[in-house]
This record gives structure tokens, sequence and C-alpha cells, in this order.
């Protein structure tokens, strides 16, 4: 073989070659389309998750149905008020308030360790109109009168009514009934 020959064989698998170069650029373009198509969906997840965290606040779990019965209010209440927490019993008697009206004279006694007297009163009147059977919102009302030194006269007849209304409970009423004498 002569040596143009042997060029020309050297160069046959040259130009057989020339082929995959071509796919292999074709290839690399496409890889180079895919990275920056890849690159464009990941600032656009990106873009999205701001805006999805920036303009939504975190969902509220809303529940329709109070699992929770009146009598649960009342005794969560109680156990609130217990730990001196008296707002959040003050929330949990209202609760129950909507089908419990004791609930009212628990309100009265939360605001009158509030100090709040006229709130108070408001609370055991309602106790009274709401349940007028219940001795201890006549009784807990005429020691607010007692309390605050005034309607000592209406005090002594709530507390008259509260000893006609539950006997089993004179001795703690009739202790009311004296104190609000001693006063007069």
């Amino acid at each position: 073989m002569n040596s143009e020959e042997q060029r020309a064989k050297s160069r046959e698998p040259l130009a057989k070659s020339t082929e995959p170069r071509v796919k292999c650029k074709k290839r690399l373009a496409n890889n180079r389309i895919f990275y920056a198509l890849r690159f464009m969906l990941y600032a656009l997840c990106l873009m999205f998750l701001a805006f999805f965290l920036c303009s939504c606040a975190i969902p509220k779990i809303i529940v329709l149905d109070d699992p929770l019965s009146p009598e649960e209010h009342l005794n969560l209440g109680v156990t609130y008020e217990k730990q001196g927490d008296l707002d959040n019993a003050l929330k949990e008697y209202k609760v129950a308030s909507k089908k419990l009206p004791i609930s009212y004279l628990y309100m009265g006694n939360v605001y009158f360790q509030k100090k709040e007297y006229e709130e108070a009163e408001i609370y055991y009147k309602k106790a009274i109109k709401k349940n007028p059977e219940n001795a201890d919102a006549y009784n807990n009302l005429a020691w607010l009168y007692y309390t605050k030194s005034e309607k000592l006269d209406e005090a002594e007849g709530l507390v008259l009514k509260a000893i006609e209304l539950n006997p089993a409970r004179q001795e703690v009423y009739v202790d009311t009934l004296e104190k609000i004498r001693s006063l007069r």
C-alpha cells in the first residue's frame, strides 16, 4: 500500500466518525436547552413558593361544631377559675351560658372576684331571672350588696328568699344574713 492509500484509509474512519460528533453536538445543544428549561422551571417554582408564603396566611382550623358540651365548658371554667385564670374562666362560662343558666351565677362570681361589682350584679340578676329557684344567686347578690354597703334592706330580703328556697344550706345563708344585719 502506498502512503496515499494509507492516508485515505486513515481518513476513512475519520469520515465515519464525523456523524457521531454531529450527534454529540446536537446532544450537547439539547442538554443546554434542557438545563436552561430546568433552571427556568426551578425559578418559576421558587417564585410560586415565595408568592404563596408571602400572600397566604397560615391556614386556620375552623371547628363548626363545638366538641365540648355546655357542662364541660362549665367544668373547664371552674378549673380555670381555681387556677386564677379568670379571663379564660369567663370565656368558658359565656359559652356554657347559652344552654346552662347556672353559668350566669359563675360569671357573677368571677366578676365579684375581679372586683367588677356592677358586672357581678348584672350577672347575679340574670341568674335569678333565668332560674328563680337558684338560692345561691340570691345569696351571692345579697353578699355583693353587703360588700358594697348598699341596698341592705334588699340584701336581707334576698337572703331570706335563699333560705326559703334551699333550707339545706341555711347555715351558709344565715351567716350572710347576720353580716348584713350587723351593718345596720
